[in-house]
């Protein structure tokens, strides 16, 4: 597959994760970013599988939507200038249908949840849950369920799939629970959980699977996808 030095298409990764951006940069793509602004707790699934994987393609309707409505005011905009530049009709629409055109863009979205003696977790509604995380992991595991959907925007074409993580952690002390709680991104993440942080990383005793599927992007599954669907 292509890289940043030939890539023959256009990605947005519709997600606002520093922890993915940096994730694709690191794969070697250019990409530009969108947000879904989807309500997420309004999607409810009892496997976390399905839940992953029916946030992603929502968060991908929501991101053509909003693509769709740029495009149509983009037209509309060029539409009228051109009219006003005395074009005919047909010289219009050619001048609006452009070499780029051609080039397919790949919108990925993604979700991630951690599951914890069978239950899913989302970020946390307060410190005090995130707390509660935090403390259960210590010592124990949990799992990272984690979707990716890459959607061909040229053709419609979109393939998916989830991919699991174990962790394994060492006991966590008290005082860094603390400073992650104080410090406030465990309130922004599934499950509280960030392994990459320089606080946790100490006490992850073991990860089984990829460490960039716990971060939000499993690289391998992406490639994959992306490949399938061009």
């Amino acid at each position: 597959m292509s890289s940043t030095s030939n890539q023959e298409f256009k990605i947005i990764l519709g997600s606002s994760s520093v922890a993915r951006k940096k994730i694709l940069a690191d794969m070697g793509f250019e990409f530009t970013t969108m947000s879904a602004d989807i309500d997420e707790k309004a999607i409810r699934k009892e496997k976390p599988e399905d839940l992953v994987m029916a946030l992603a393609e929502a968060k991908a309707d929501a991101i053509v939507r909003k693509l769709e409505n740029i495009k149509n005011q983009e037209k509309d905009a060029k539409t009228t200038t051109l009219v006003i530049a005395a074009d005919t009709v047909e010289n219009v629409e050619t001048k609006l249908h452009g070499k780029e055109d051609a080039e397919p863009t790949l919108l990925i979205t993604c979700d991630q949840v951690v599951v914890y003696e069978d239950k899913i977790r989302e970020k946390p509604s307060d410190k005090e849950e995130a707390r509660q995380f935090i403390k259960d992991y210590s010592g124990g595991f949990c799992s990272t369920v984690s979707s990716v959907l890459v959607t061909n925007l040229s053709t419609g074409f979109t393939k998916g799939a989830s991919d699991k993580v174990e962790i394994h952690f060492n006991d966590i002390p008290e005082k860094v629970i603390d400073n992650l709680i104080e410090e406030g991104h465990v309130l922004n993440v599934a499950g509280g959980l960030i392994i990459e942080h320089p606080l946790v990383l100490p006490y992850v005793k073991e990860v089984v699977g990829g460490t960039d599927s716990v971060m939000g992007l499993p690289k391998d599954l992406t490639r994959r996808l992306m490949k399938e669907v061009l």
